[in-house]
């Protein structure tokens, strides 16, 4: 009888230590309980490729935490999808089996709605207004949101502003009466097209250019990067700077591996954190401004910009989804918003 007890005891303990294994949390407490020989690994998967700002500010982030650790911290980064995609990469942050993850903000839309911010039309003034937001008290309050789901958000990684093309001439709120747009699903977006007179078809990235040179949709919404890497001026001779909405990440880790990190590696790991947020946006800043400089000079579509006036127009069309959302992703946060 006892053996058995044994047996069953020793099986038990194997599971336990297999299961802890398995979700790579720390096993000590202590920081000296690791060297640069057998590391405390730490995993980041991310669905960009490793050119992206983001894929080099992960790969940043894993340079800094080993540097700060003197090697007893190793970042594994995974980019382009290769250890978890964007359907399945939110289970397995919870469950422990990776440590941080860099989702689009609008992937965190069934947790919390208020992360439909980041489409809000015409909600953020500039650049400037996006930083102060999401570095100040309300961008907090919602990186803390997902505690309960043993998510903690740590920063906001840049992709950038959002501007209209079109197969046909976009200068004013008319223009787009009777068009339809390729969108990322959501319900902001849908009522954002509706408040404009248009229509909306969710297609996926991957399959945009074949719908707007099909003309399935005739016009779509992106970042200058996006617009530029996918070759959209091919197929879209007409470009509106509205700046309209906004494409971020959210960077997350597990909660409660977080907390149990020796206090040591805590301490590296937000100071490398910080490090690489500073440098993941100034690069996304970067590389928009490229592709907008790209796209100017090609000479394949029109640009046309906004006055203060002409974007005012286009505010005042969207208050009817402002009223609609108000209490789904709250007033006080699109009024916040609004002041910057």
């Amino acid at each position: 009888m006892k053996k058995s007890w044994k047996i069953a005891l020793a099986s038990c303990l194997s599971v336990l230590m297999l299961t802890a294994a398995g979700c790579g949390g720390p096993k000590s407490q202590d920081a000296a309980a690791y060297t640069p020989e057998k590391p405390l690994i730490i995993k980041f998967s991310h669905v960009t490729t490793p050119d992206s700002p983001k894929g080099k500010a992960s790969q940043k982030f894993a340079e800094l935490m080993a540097e700060k650790t003197g090697g007893k911290v190793k970042v594994e980064v995974y980019p382009s999808s290769q250890l978890y995609g964007d359907k399945d990469e939110l289970e397995a942050l919870q469950a422990g089996n990776v440590h941080i993850i860099a989702p689009s903000a609008t992937k965190l839309v069934g947790f919390n709605p208020a992360f439909q911010i980041v489409d809000m039309p015409f909600l953020f003034k500039n650049h400037e207004s996006v930083l102060k937001f999401w570095d100040g008290e309300l961008g907090k309050k919602l990186m803390t949101s997902l505690e309960d789901k043993n998510l903690l958000g740590l920063a906001m990684w840049e992709n950038g502003f959002k501007v209209f093309t079109a197969s046909k001439p976009l200068e004013k709120p008319e223009d787009f009466h009777g068009l339809k747009f390729r969108t990322q699903a959501g319900k902001v977006l849908e009522a954002q097209f509706k408040a404009l007179g248009s229509g909306a078809a969710t297609i996926p990235f991957g399959e945009t250019y074949t719908a707007l040179q099909q003309g399935t949709v005739d016009g779509q919404e992106n970042t200058w990067n996006n617009i530029d890497t996918q070759k959209y001026e091919e197929v879209q001779k007409h470009l509106l700077v509205s700046n309209h909405g906004r494409i971020d990440y959210i960077v997350l880790t597990n909660k409660k591996w977080y907390s149990e990190l020796p206090e040591e590696f805590r301490k590296a790991f937000d100071e490398s954190m910080a490090e690489a947020t500073a440098y993941e946006r100034e690069l996304a800043v970067e590389l928009d401004k490229q592709s907008e400089n790209n796209l100017r000079s090609s000479g394949k579509m029109k640009v046309v910009e906004l006055s203060d006036a002409e974007r005012e127009a286009f505010v005042k069309l969207m208050e009817p989804v402002y009223s609609e959302f108000a209490e789904t992703v709250g007033k006080e946060i699109i009024d916040g918003a609004r002041q910057l």
